[in-house]
């Protein structure tokens, strides 16, 4: 499995402990940035991501932020992509089981590493549960088609 994260200067805070635990599962990282210390624009690393992932180079994607919603809602503009933010273990289950979410976000100034690293094992590690959410989901990709031209 290979894996996009980027982040901009908010989630740095929780990158390396995002890849440690991507590193142990044995996924392949794709960085996308941002290096540590310098001041960036979230909506930049969100596109990186969500291309990488909507274009199939990432069968997934994290991205980072200080809180994790403005990342999530530039990468949300990229068709196909399902991005969530998540802030507890139960958020980052469901956005797997019940929406199939394609890109996990967080934020670096709401929540720990210790925690943003156990997320990512749960959304790593639940699958798409299927049944009714397929119907549901399928409803999200029926309004991006109306919407993406």
């Amino acid at each position: 499995m290979k894996i996009a994260i980027g982040c901009d200067h908010g989630g740095i805070v929780l990158k390396s402990s995002v890849e440690q635990v991507l590193r142990e599962k044995g996924v392949e990282i794709i960085d996308m940035g941002c290096v540590e210390g310098c001041s960036v624009d979230y909506p930049d690393y969100a596109l990186k991501v969500a291309e990488a992932v909507s274009q199939g180079v990432a069968d997934k994607g994290i991205v980072l932020c200080g809180t994790g919603i403005g990342i999530s809602i530039a990468a949300n503009k990229v068709k196909g992509i399902r991005a969530a933010v998540c802030h507890d273990l139960f958020t980052a289950q469901m956005c797997a089981q019940h929406n199939d979410a394609n890109v996990l976000s967080m934020g670096g100034r709401v929540i720990s590493a210790e925690l943003a690293a156990k997320m990512t094992k749960v959304w790593l590690d639940t699958p798409f549960e299927g049944g009714r959410h397929t119907g549901r989901v399928d409803k999200i990709t029926q309004i991006e088609n109306k919407y993406f031209k």
